[in-house]
């Protein structure tokens, strides 16, 4: 599993080379290491279903525990159908859609093909720490992928907009999984699952790790990135915000299903967010008159769909879910697929500009419509079976009925804005002239015409469909749904809520115009997730302007107190509410040691208070001579060798600079309003670093495991024993090599800039020693000692 993972990353390393020989054929290789792990996967169907899961480990730091672990599960596996099968089917259409030899092509094959590959990684993986790396690479592909090459500004926008909103939820999310790890003892997901923990801070692991999943799967009221990112290219949108990396919240909350389910605010929380996201994304489709658009925002009410089902945290949820998740995925990748194909042929995406299309690409029309089926819940696809299987989950008790009307409610918008992209996109409409469109390459057509047979095949051959989504409740739960998937379960409640939403989109959608007439009528200044976000943004600029202003005003003792203020109020903190060994301590355990630190208290209260700069170097000669003469009576007459060396060049090289400035200091004192809180803070930050000292170096009791193998080492590997010696003369050989690097490079600069003064000096030289050599010839000259003028 890790050599696939690996795989994908080192072919976007080499695939650029290619991209620029032959675009079709690179997104063809690209295509390559998906289909191998969906090959895989598929492999291992059986055994992944029958709860014998392939697992693999990789320990990257022992000590700390830190491993990339795997593991394909009946969720995992339905998630490689969506990351690899749909990847690959994504790449094949990209070499039809990029133009040969762009740079969009040249950036997005390498970059769609790694985030294939890091998404695997996130699917796949058992360890909460190795989910959050994982996690942050596919935002970290997204804003590249999103941003192109940044010339436009609204893909930057937008880029940036996808990046601060899902990184910043993804590092509160890590804090999370921290609490949780560290409740549960592990960071496995699989043994988190058997013996789930309980208490305050799966509570508050549980808030945590809910904001992570709502910024990354598009929730209320964080969902306008998405739309906004709807300025990068068709393919990459597919891909990422319909296919896979929207669904990777979705697909946390259900991985993490068995761990947090008893957390009691979880199924109200998704439930309240999902079905607000759900029905604010379906209006704002209706409106929409981009197809893109419409579909985006189609896409961000899906994902309230999916919330709602992920955090029920019953068997018939995990059911649902499962099975809407493979719905959406294909239902929703072939009709961006379409909509890009219409785009290309068309030159348009309008749907006010569009007319008759369903006449010039009747392949691509035949397939928008199976798609739109399945979107809207119709029989025979799988978003039917799947839909079913979420209302048979809502209709229990009374907050379950309510739940169920929310998503009765959603799934009329649903329908509406489904019948809405087939008509504004295909339908020939009077007063509007029918649209001009070449027949569709091959290439544009068939991978969304496979998936969406996908989605019709899966409805039909619902006993597949039913498999897959009732292992991953069984392995969630311990025991299979009462429920299955299936196209007919006879006139039941949730058939006629199906029909019921099948009636109000249609009745929606004719009445769309009076509907949004409405909108006309209400506040202009209702709340708003973009101007939110802009305000939010406006006011961290603005604070950011304000903080910079104050604190950066070029003045070294400013820099120095915010620092010390940082350090005390941060670690300061923890420490001085810490037990520390003080009783411990003692005075002395020499008697020298004593006229040594006077010494050193005295010479370093007379730097402060010197005013010629040579006493104040002497001054701070004399605190290292010191701190050496602590090290001899200390018993480590090396380390003092080393100091005193040290000292001694830093004095030679203080005096060598001294000749060149002024004998005292030229800088005013402050005022003793300003001396006293530098004073404090001083004496505050020195105290700091003294406890501080004290406390790490009394905190280990025992030697630790890396002490342990250099006692072991010493006399066998470095011929030593002394163990300090053999550590700074063998160990740390590299580390010394690194030190004279550094100081070869200082010697190299500080010669460079001797060099250049003098090279500066003498070229001021020459011009006055030739005006000296002219008046003196010219002088001669006039005082008729040429012999020519003489005659």
């Amino acid at each position: 599993m890790l050599v696939l993972v690996a795989a994908h990353l080192f072919a976007a390393l080499v695939l650029p080379v290619a991209t620029r020989r032959h675009t079709r054929i690179a997104f063809a290789v690209a295509a390559l290491p998906p289909a191998a792990a969906l090959c895989w996967a598929l492999a291992h169907t059986i055994p992944a279903l029958a709860g014998r899961p392939p697992e693999e480990s990789v320990v990257w730091s022992g000590p700390l525990a830190l491993e990339f672990a795997f593991r394909l599960d009946a969720l995992a596996l339905t998630m490689t159908l969506l990351v690899s099968g749909v990847g690959a089917l994504v790449l094949l259409y990209s070499g039809r859609y990029f133009e040969p030899g762009g740079g969009d092509a040249a950036r997005s094959a390498p970059l769609l093909l790694a985030f294939a590959g890091v998404m695997l990684g996130l699917v796949w993986s058992d360890d909460l720490l190795a989910i959050y790396v994982f996690w942050e690479l596919t935002t970290i592909c997204s804003f590249l992928l999103v941003g192109q090459s940044g010339v436009s500004r609204s893909s930057r926008r937008a880029s940036l907009q996808a990046l601060l909103v899902t990184a910043l939820g993804g590092l509160v999310m890590l804090l999370g999984f921290i609490v949780l790890g560290e409740a549960g003892g592990t960071y496995r997901v699989s043994e988190l699952a058997q013996q789930p923990p309980t208490g305050a801070p799966v509570a508050v692991a549980t808030g945590l790790i809910l904001v992570g999943v709502f910024t990354k799967s598009a929730q209320l009221p964080f969902h306008n990135w998405l739309p906004a990112a709807m300025v990068a290219p068709t393919p990459i949108s597919t891909y990422l915000h319909a296919a896979s990396m929207v669904k990777a919240g979705v697909f946390l909350l259900a991985r993490l299903t068995p761990v947090l389910g008893g957390v009691g605010f979880l199924p109200a929380t998704t439930a309240v967010f999902g079905i607000a996201t759900m029905l604010v994304g379906g209006w704002r489709a209706l409106r929409e008159h981009d197809l893109k658009l419409l579909l985006a925002y189609g896409t961000v009410s899906q994902l309230g769909f999916l919330t709602v089902l992920a955090g029920a945290a019953t068997p018939l949820g995990a059911l649902s879910v499962a099975a809407m998740l493979l719905a959406h995925g294909l239902f929703k990748a072939t009709l961006f697929l379409v909509v890009g194909t219409v785009d290309h042929q068309t030159g348009t995406r309008d749907l006010r500009e569009l007319s008759g299309v369903a006449g010039r690409l009747p392949l691509v029309t035949t397939v928008a419509v199976v798609a739109a089926l399945s979107m809207a819940g119709l029989p025979p696809t799988v978003g039917f079976v799947a839909k079913e299987a979420a209302f048979e989950a809502f209709l229990g008790g009374q907050g379950g009925f309510l739940v169920g009307i929310g998503l009765v409610l959603g799934s009329v918008l649903t329908v509406a804005y489904s019948v809405r992209l087939l008509w504004g996109g295909f339908a020939g409409k009077p007063g509007v002239p029918t649209s001009t469109a070449s027949a569709a390459p091959i290439g544009l057509w068939l991978p969304a015409a496979v998936t969406a047979c996908g989605g019709l095949v899966l409805g039909i051959a619902y006993p597949v469909t039913d498999a897959l989504a009732a292992a991953y409740a069984e392995q969630t739960f311990g025991h299979p749904a009462e429920y299955h998937l299936a196209l007919w379960h006879g006139l039941t409640p949730p058939l006629w809520f199906s029909a019921l939403t099948l009636l109000g989109g249609l009745t929606l959608f004719l009445l769309n115009d009076r509907v949004l007439g409405i909108r006309e009528l209400l506040p202009t200044h209702l709340p708003d997730a973009q101007r939110g976000y802009e305000r939010v943004m406006g006011g961290l600029e603005r604070l950011a302007v304000g903080v910079t202003g104050r604190v950066q005003v070029g003045s070294l003792p400013t820099y120095l107190a915010i620092i010390l203020l940082t350090v005390l109020l941060v670690p300061g903190t923890v420490m001085a509410f810490r037990d520390t060994p003080v009783e411990q301590l003692r005075g002395w355990d020499r008697v020298l040691q004593v006229p040594l630190a006077l010494v050193i208290l005295i010479a370093a209260a007379g730097v402060v208070r010197a005013t010629r700069r040579m006493t104040a170097v002497l001054l701070v000669g004399v605190i290292g001579y010191g701190i050496g003469g602590m090290f001899v009576v200390g018993g480590g007459p090396d380390l003092a060798l080393a100091q005193f060396l040290v000292e001694t060049l830093t004095l030679v090289a203080f005096v060598l600079v001294l000749r060149r400035l002024p004998a005292r200091f030229t800088e005013t004192r402050s005022s003793p309003g300003v001396q006293l809180p530098k004073v404090l803070l001083s004496v505050a930050g020195g105290v700091f670093v003294a406890f501080s000292a004290l406390v790490f170096s009394s905190a280990r009791n025992a030697p630790s495991p890396v002490s342990q193998e250099y006692l072991r080492r010493a006399e066998e590997e470095a011929s030593a024993t002394n163990v300090v010696n053999a550590i700074i003369v063998d160990f740390r050989a590299f580390d010394t090599v690194g030190e004279i690097s550094v100081l070869a490079v200082a010697a190299t600069g500080v010669a460079s800039l001797v060099l250049t003064a003098r090279s500066a000096r003498r070229r001021r030289r020459r011009p006055v020693e030739r005006g000296s050599a002219q008046a003196a010839s010219g002088g001669g000259v006039v005082g008729g000692s040429d012999p020519e003028v003489a005659e």
